[in-house]
């Protein structure tokens, strides 16, 4: 009989007693489950893009060193919540055996992406055998461990493993998106060019409909040109995101002083807080889905300019969100060929 597991388990934290596995520095990965967990054979990790970026620039771009970070945070943490970001990703198996008292539509064999971060999640890398730094994906042989509360969705027959882990890694932000945007809003999305950023304009678009102002900042002339070959936004520039003063100025041009009813923010650099506050109106939204937002520059940020904006935090969870994003990309030819091309 298999030992009986919390449905959010916490029967997994090894210290510090008392807290969830997310905030919990050591988890127990041992491959051994409990009545309600899911053991799951491990193909590909997808890094969340802040802890990659952090990864790659401490190991100097070398590959064999981040496969030697990679394994070290693993080793120490019984998971892969990055040390520097907290941050960690998701990943795509196959499920190998099921709890007795899991209670889902899973069974054994199963092609699934959890939907929940690696930063809680138990995981086992036996070896890496392929680091693909351009798409932040991480081919290994291990295994990994789904608690009862853990979300997940079954990869769909019809589109590519590569490309759907991509997308479902960032889920929450088109998700997200489509919930806060209205028709005749103008919205700005810090970041357009990237994965996230290009659901998102997408989802604005849709949204905002005609009546609508969409603007994609992106950093590099590379993303800018991505987002536009695409006709992903009704407005276009290149900027620092960390350049709140340019950005602000840049807006208050494109929009005639009146500035953007919602940014959506899905960098993976820090200290683009300001940026995305200033961009926005009073009683506008902001929505921080980058991992590498700071809740108190954010708070302490828009009270010094004297900005009254509802901030969200990027819940990676929105009810439906997976079937959101793959909608996104059967629908939009030009998206689904673009993923196609770089994540595939």
């Amino acid at each position: 009989m298999q030992k009986k597991g919390c449905p959010y388990g916490t029967h997994r934290v090894i210290s510090p007693k008392g807290v969830l596995p997310q905030p919990a520095d050591v988890i127990d990965n041992t491959m051994e489950i409990y009545d309600n967990e899911i053991l799951i054979d491990v193909q590909t990790l997808n890094i969340d893009s802040a802890s990659f970026t952090e990864i790659e620039k401490r190991a100097d771009g070398d590959i064999e060193e981040i496969k030697s970070i990679m394994m070290g945070i693993v080793a120490k943490a019984g998971k892969h919540k990055n040390p520097w970001t907290g941050s960690g990703g998701m990943l795509i198996g196959t499920v190998k055996e099921i709890g007795e008292n899991y209670k889902g539509d899973v069974k054994v064999g199963d092609k699934i992406a959890t939907l929940v971060s690696l930063s809680l999640t138990p995981l086992v890398i036996e070896e890496i055998h392929e680091v693909r730094p351009d798409i932040d994906q991480v081919d290994i042989t291990g295994q990994a461990i789904l608690f009862q509360s853990g979300i997940f969705a079954k990869l769909p027959d019809d589109l590519p493993e590569g490309l759907a882990l991509s997308a479902l890694d960032v889920a929450g932000a088109p998700a997200q998106t489509r919930k806060l945007v209205k028709k005749g809003d103008t919205v700005l999305v810090i970041g357009g060019g990237g994965k996230s950023g290009m659901l998102c304009l997408y989802e604005a678009k849709k949204q905002a409909g005609p009546e609508g102002k969409v603007i994609c900042l992106a950093h590099s002339q590379k993303s800018l040109d991505r987002a536009k070959s695409m006709e992903l936004a009704d407005e276009y520039f290149s900027a620092d995101a960390t350049d709140a003063v340019a950005i602000y100025n840049k807006v208050m041009e494109l929009t005639d002083g009146k500035l953007a009813d919602v940014v959506i923010n899905v960098v993976n650099v820090e200290n683009t807080e300001m940026g995305s506050i200033l961009a926005c109106k009073d009683d506008g939204i902001v929505y921080f889905f980058s991992m590498a937002t700071s809740f108190t520059k954010a708070a302490l940020g828009a009270e010094g300019v004297g900005k009254d904006v509802t901030m969200i935090v990027g819940n990676g969870y929105c009810k439906g969100h997976a079937d959101v994003t793959l909608e996104d990309l059967r629908e939009s030819k030009v998206l689904r060929d673009k993923f196609n091309e770089l994540y595939a």
